[in-house]
């Protein structure tokens, strides 16, 4: 049987380590309400007490709503400072300076939205300094569902080596807020939008791919396309020489 109580303490030290390494005073992660920046508040609360999470509204209601009340109760839940950055106007400004350069399609609109994101975080970071504390999981970025230079940038990840499936026994173990357990995995760009219904296939289905290699045959062809046509998200950035 895993051993939760040994890996909260294993990962709340590695947290510990990189601030003392980097002298830094504190952190800073995107509180979104969901799963994964929830398990990541908590670590980083319980390895740096000078741990802000930052709302950040972006266009969607939702964002407003039952994301921003999420959030809310993972703060209460271990304490954490909570900051809200509106960027929905930001972001209407972003598009009206961008109109008279390009036409922008589907994916250029939902990436603006976690770049913004990681603009403040990293604002915050700097005034403060602070580390940015990533909350991508282990599914995500095997698939790519991620944003380049978005939610993909942070200064560590303490839960990239979590599958979704182990993300959510792990706040099961922790006792985290029920809300937040249940809910479907949702970036929040747009109304009504999951995870999976985006990539066309479960968590379970990717994480019994990645894990033991097995799956339905059209699952694993959707989980393989993903994964191959997002490497250059996982790759250092191409240099010459």
């Amino acid at each position: 049987m895993r051993d939760y109580e040994k890996e909260f303490r294993q990962r709340v030290e590695f947290i510990r380590t990189l601030c003392r390494e980097a002298h830094a005073d504190g952190i800073v992660f995107g509180n979104s309400g969901g799963k994964d920046s929830a398990l990541v508040g908590i670590l980083c609360k319980a390895a740096c007490e000078n741990t802000v999470g930052v709302i950040m509204p972006c266009a969607s209601k939702r964002n407003y709503g039952e994301d921003a009340d999420d959030a809310r109760a993972l703060a209460a839940f271990c304490g954490i400072e909570t900051r809200t950055v509106e960027l929905t106007a930001v972001r209407e400004s972003m598009l009206g300076a961008l109109s008279g350069a390009a036409e922008l399609n589907s994916a250029a609109l939902t990436n603006i939205a976690p770049r913004l994101r990681m603009t403040t975080l990293y604002a915050v970071a700097a005034a403060e300094n602070r580390l940015v504390a990533g909350t991508g999981n282990r599914s995500e970025i095997y698939m790519g569902y991620f944003t380049k230079w978005g939610d993909g940038a942070s200064d560590f990840d303490p839960i990239a080596d979590l599958t979704a499936t182990e993300v959510f026994e792990f706040l099961e173990y922790l006792g985290a807020p029920r809300r937040i357990i249940e809910k479907a995995p949702s970036a929040g760009l747009y109304e009504g939008q999951t995870d999976e219904q985006d990539m066309g296939v479960s968590y379970a289905a990717i994480d019994e791919y990645i894990t033991r290699g097995t799956g339905r045959a059209e699952d694993i062809a959707i989980i393989e396309r993903y994964h191959a046509g997002s490497e250059h998200k996982r790759r250092s950035v191409p240099t010459f020489g």
